[in-house]
């Protein structure tokens, strides 16, 4: 990191004499021309504002803090916008002699008024006149914007009177809010100053509760619209939760109640802990710092902490790799460590704000805030009481036993209520009274066990622990996750965000709220027998990543550590630790394996083991996927989940002896008969086709879609080939059926026309009958992330159009085009390419990752053809920026590919093709600094 750089005078920066003497020789010089004195004077206050800017530019690389940063930009701002003043009203629009109603201030308002400001932000301005507008105050105006939108500025303003100012402050809190800020620059002083003394009498004076109340109303509106998170990955600096308006609605407040104090003087008061004080200090120092690199790298007034950003700011304040953490991650945990404690301020200083309004207003202040209980009401639970909603507690208590430090949160699930500020704040003060000992006593365990799996509200009552500290001093394995960030796409939240969520989804399973979306899940819930065991292990779930010998293995670890600090059995720290281990099994099977495949189902079934194990790791699995980030989960990854779970079933319902792969056999062949019979009956002319279509198809199908797909199999000998389309809103994607006549390069043809039509392939089945027919079927998605053709029945047609003419051997226009890879090309992607041939008895899986882009389905199945090899069945899924494609293959003669030579070649060439992205352009976008992918999931 820099070494931090002491402040520097404003004066070295700017000289304000000097920068006045230059303007009145630039007039002087050009008397009598004022185009030519204008533009002289724009030059001048150019060269100043830009020597300033990259002075601070400067300081800010080389140590300097955000604050500092923040005021010498709005210092540097100062000076050239009261020279600009000095120059039109002395030079340009000079009032000899003016009358009081010429009279005028110009004042900075909103941020600006703070005297902070960012790099490119906005400057607001307020015109302050005693009268109506008068012909010199209105030229003044004009040309001083004028001026500063020539200098680049995006100017904020308003020209107003005194009463004009009150009258509109009075009814608008945004208005009222930006003339709280207001700071004079130059012009008037008397003026100036009676707009404030007027502002603090007529508007300020007795209003400090609805204030509060709107102030934090607003917050919460602006929460929600920024997304209700401070821990998603991309976040917004300035209006996001935990971000710099958070801090700056406490100013407002802080200002609001104890008019013509300084921030730094209303925090002297006795009220405020040091630690807190210097905590509020250190975040907006942080975040400042941030703000000011992110407009300085984008030139403009940018507020969200995007990936492709991310590296580059990372590097400019002073962050480097350590270990296996990449900087990007090591900044990024530092920017949600803070905005945590911007959380954890924000709660307590408001609450302190208020509580000493109330002071100073005992009879009227509590008429301004409905429903409003100021009694203390004692529970039966000593020590602990309920005021205004809001569960408080004596701090002695803790002192006294520190488990009522978990009692205190279980005592706020079980009765429905919010925390007090004061046992938040007391609560986040003593957590160091949970020492080795509490974390191995036994009462202890089961309060912090019953707010996991028996909680009313776990992710809320485990969020609120995570916000104050409890959680991760109790659960040390849990602390080393908090706001730790994976650098990849996939994930929209923080470790810890993203874990807290899939508790809460269990929960959800649990209560059946979720019956739609989760069907199996809920239909399973009841039947598990260890809830204690699924809630801690989706707890401890990630507490691996980043350890060592990998995320799985070090997570294994870390339950195990936890379950016998919390001393349960031996048989449950076991399972716990075999769920943390094996929590991304099922969906890697499911998603990039052939479910059809017996040895599939086999292998799964002999790491699972028992019914127990697979009910649990599918309610795992569910939540986990779910949590990751909104679209996520879908009804394609249910619908794979749901096959696999039921073939593993059918292997056990055949007996602990009997061979698995076996058994799913009879289980195929038995769900075949019975469909081949019910096709028969429903139509005698698909019956031969029946017949020939492999067992292991019948089992993905309803009888309804085996007749769509029989007739559609009649239509393609007829016509050569046959496709059809629909939307399955079911799957969140359209499924295109196309039947024909099976070839070399078949699916390939078919790939590239998808990409042809800006389609993206989510997930493709490919069947061949004993007769030689193909049946693939693809489910895709528009660009948006849309079922295709949803909003278009047309583009749809097209798609099932093109299929068809593709599968006759028709040639498929490819445009070759240079994609602009956006944010994801901050990413760093290492291709990796895998040939397995345990992992199925009859084909080799080809199993590629790199990054994803347009029609890379398409490049890959192109370089297995021309392999000599035939694709059986192919798996799609990705994980943000990057793709991972698995090809079930066989050669010419149908055998797996064994030669190592070939198999050496084959596995070049997937490389060079999942290589061409890296090297393709990212169009015009300037060179950022690049991080590795995270491969976490």
């Amino acid at each position: 990191m820099p070494t931090r750089l002491k402040p520097t005078r404003l004066e070295y920066v700017v000289d304000g004499v000097k920068l006045r003497s230059q303007l009145s020789t630039a007039a002087l010089e050009n008397l009598g021309d004022e185009q030519a004195q204008r533009k002289a004077a724009l030059d001048i206050l150019k060269a100043a504002l830009f020597r300033g800017r990259m002075i601070a530019k400067e300081r800010l690389e080389n140590g300097a803090g955000g604050i500092e940063t923040a005021r010498l930009l709005s210092g540097v701002t100062d000076e050239v916008i009261s020279a600009l003043y000095d120059f039109t009203t002395v030079h340009i629009f000079r009032a000899r002699n003016p009358t009081e109603g010429e009279r005028l201030a110009l004042m900075a308002v909103g941020g600006y008024g703070r005297g902070t400001l960012a790099p490119y932000s906005d400057i607001d301005l307020l015109f302050v006149r005693p009268y109506k507008q008068t012909a010199h105050a209105e030229s003044v105006i004009e040309y001083m914007l004028y001026a500063l939108w020539d200098l680049g500025f995006k100017v904020g303003h308003a020209s107003r009177t005194i009463e004009e100012c009150l009258k509109l402050s009075r009814e608008d809190y945004t208005i009222r809010t930006s003339i709280l800020e207001a700071r004079r620059l130059t012009g008037d002083e008397r003026l100036a100053a009676e707009l404030v003394q007027r502002f603090r009498d007529e508007v300020v004076r007795g209003t400090g509760a609805e204030f509060v109340a709107a102030k934090l109303k607003e917050r919460d509106e602006r929460h929600a619209r920024a997304g209700a998170s401070r821990y998603m990955v991309e976040p917004n600096l300035k209006e996001g939760k935990g971000g710099l308006r958070d801090l700056n609605t406490l100013f407002w407040i802080a200002q609001y109640l104890h008019p013509g104090e300084t921030m730094e003087r209303v925090m002297q008061l006795e009220m405020f802990d040091r630690r807190e004080v210097r905590g509020f200090i250190v975040a907006f120092d942080f975040l400042w710092a941030v703000r000011s690199h992110l407009h300085f790298t984008t030139g403009r007034p940018e507020e969200r902490l995007s990936f492709d950003l991310q590296p580059e700011i990372a590097r400019r304040m002073g962050y480097g790799d350590r270990g296996d953490a990449p900087a990007v991650e090591r900044f990024m945990r530092r920017y949600f460590l803070i905005a945590k404690d911007v959380g954890a301020l924000t709660r307590v200083f408001a609450a302190k704000l208020e509580a000493e309004q109330m002071k100073m207003a005992p009879k009227g202040i509590s008429r301004f805030i409905p429903n409003r209980k100021v009694k203390r009401k004692p529970l039966d639970e000593p020590g602990f009481s309920e005021e205004g909603g809001r569960l408080d507690v004596d701090p002695e208590l803790f002192r006294q036993d520190p488990v009522n430090l978990l009692r205190l949160f279980r005592i706020a699930d079980q009765r429905n209520l919010d925390l007090h500020p004061d046992a938040f704040t007391a609560a986040s003060r003593n957590i160091h009274l949970i020492t080795s000992a509490v974390r191995r006593d036994g009462h202890a365990a089961r309060v912090f066990l019953d707010i996991l799996a028996r909680g009313r509200d776990p992710r809320t009552t485990l969020t609120l622990m995570n916000e104050a500290g409890v959680l991760g001093r109790y659960m040390p394995e849990w602390g080393r996750i908090v706001a730790q960030m994976q650098f990849n796409m996939y994930h929209s939240y923080t470790v810890d965000e993203h874990t807290l969520r899939a508790v809460g989804v269990i929960a959800d399973i649990a209560a059946g709220r979720l019956p739609e979306d989760h069907p199996l899940a809920t239909q399973i819930m009841p039947l598990i027998a260890d809830r204690e065991a699924l809630f801690l292990a989706m707890l401890l779930h990630d507490t691996g990543k980043g350890g060592a010998g990998g995320q799985e293995v070090a997570g294994a670890r870390a339950a195990r550590q936890a379950g016998e600090r919390l001393g349960l059995d031996r048989s449950k720290i076991e399972l716990v630790a075999w769920l943390v281990e094996h929590h991304l099994v099922m969906s890697d099977f499911a998603q990039k394996r052939d479910v059809s495949d017996p040895r599939t189902v086999a292998d799964f079934a002999r790491i699972v083991q028992t019914p127990e194990r697979l009910r649990l790791l599918l309610v795992l699995t569910v939540a986990d996927i779910r949590a990751v980030g909104p679209g996520v989960w879908n009804g394609w990854k249910g619908q794979l989940m749901r096959e696999l779970y039921n073939a593993t079933e059918a292997v056990f319902r055949g007996g602990r002896g009997s061979d698995a792969a076996a058994a799913l056999r009879r289980y195929q062949e038995n769900a075949a008969y019975d469909a081949r019979v019910r096709l028969a009956r429903a139509d005698r002319a698909a019956e031969s086709w029946g017949d020939a279509m492999e067992d292991a198809y019948f089992t993905a199908f309803s009888d309804e879609e085996v007749l769509i797909h029989a007739r559609l199999a009649r239509a393609a000998r007829a016509a050569g080939s046959a496709a059809e389309g629909r939307v399955r809103p079911d799957l969140n994607a359209s499924e295109v059926v196309v039947a024909a006549a099976d070839r070399p390069r078949l699916f390939v043809d078919l790939a590239e026309a998808i990409t042809g039509a800006s389609a993206s392939v989510m997930g493709a089945r490919v069947f061949t009958s004993r007769s030689g027919q193909a049946l693939d079927i693809f489910y895709v998605q528009d660009v948006t992330g849309a079922p295709f053709g949803a909003d278009d029945p047309r583009a749809l047609q097209r798609l099932a159009d093109a299929l068809a003419g593709a599968a006759r051997g028709e040639p498929t226009p490819q445009e070759r085009r240079r994609q602009d890879l956006g944010r994801a090309a901050a990413f760093a992607i290492t291709p990796t390419v895998m040939l397995d041939n345990e992992a199925s008895e009859t084909a080799t899986v080809v199993e590629a990752s790199g990054r994803d882009r347009t029609g890379l389905l398409a490049g890959l199945a192109r370089t297995l053809s021309d392999a000599g090899l035939q694709i059986t069945s192919a798996h799609i899924d990705s994980y943000g920026e990057r793709a991972v494609d698995a090809f079930y293959v066989v050669d010419a003669a149908g055998q797996k590919l064994t030669d190592a030579r070939k198999g050496n070649a084959l596995r070049a060439a997937l490389l060079t093709t999942l290589n061409d992205a890296e090297s393709e352009p990212a169009g015009a976008r300037r060179p950022l600094q690049r991080a590795r992918a995270s491969v976490a999931r």
